[in-house]
């Protein structure tokens, strides 16, 4: 599992999102094991953060269970089944503040 989130992470990271942070829900979630969480400026670079992961987990032979990607929501995700990115843009990060609801759970540097 390690290697998918490598590769979500990296793909993240490679079309420029900001403050990203993984949390580890392993032990905690039957359903999933990390969320990333990061940050866009607009739109525009929060789509193209998720077709990079996409493309990247689909080149590596992974699955991709659904990407949530509406131009109307300043929140998108895509889920990996064992791995959630979700990426936010314009305020809407620290409207819902992900990682204070889930402050106790450990963080994974990457």
């Amino acid at each position: 599992m390690k290697d998918l989130l490598k590769i979500a992470y990296d793909a993240m990271d490679e079309k420029l999102a900001d403050d990203l942070v993984v949390i580890d829900f392993r032990g905690e979630n039957p359903y999933l094991e990390y969320f990333i969480i990061g940050t866009a400026r607009n739109y525009r670079m929060a789509r193209s953060i998720v077709d990079n992961v996409e493309d990247k987990v689909l080149e590596a032979g992974y699955e991709v269970k659904k990407a949530y990607v509406e131009n109307t929501t300043k929140w998108l995700l895509i889920d990996l089944g064992d791995v959630v990115c979700h990426v936010f843009y314009d305020g809407e990060r620290e409207l819902y503040n992900l990682e204070g609801l889930w402050k106790d759970l450990p963080r994974v540097e990457m």
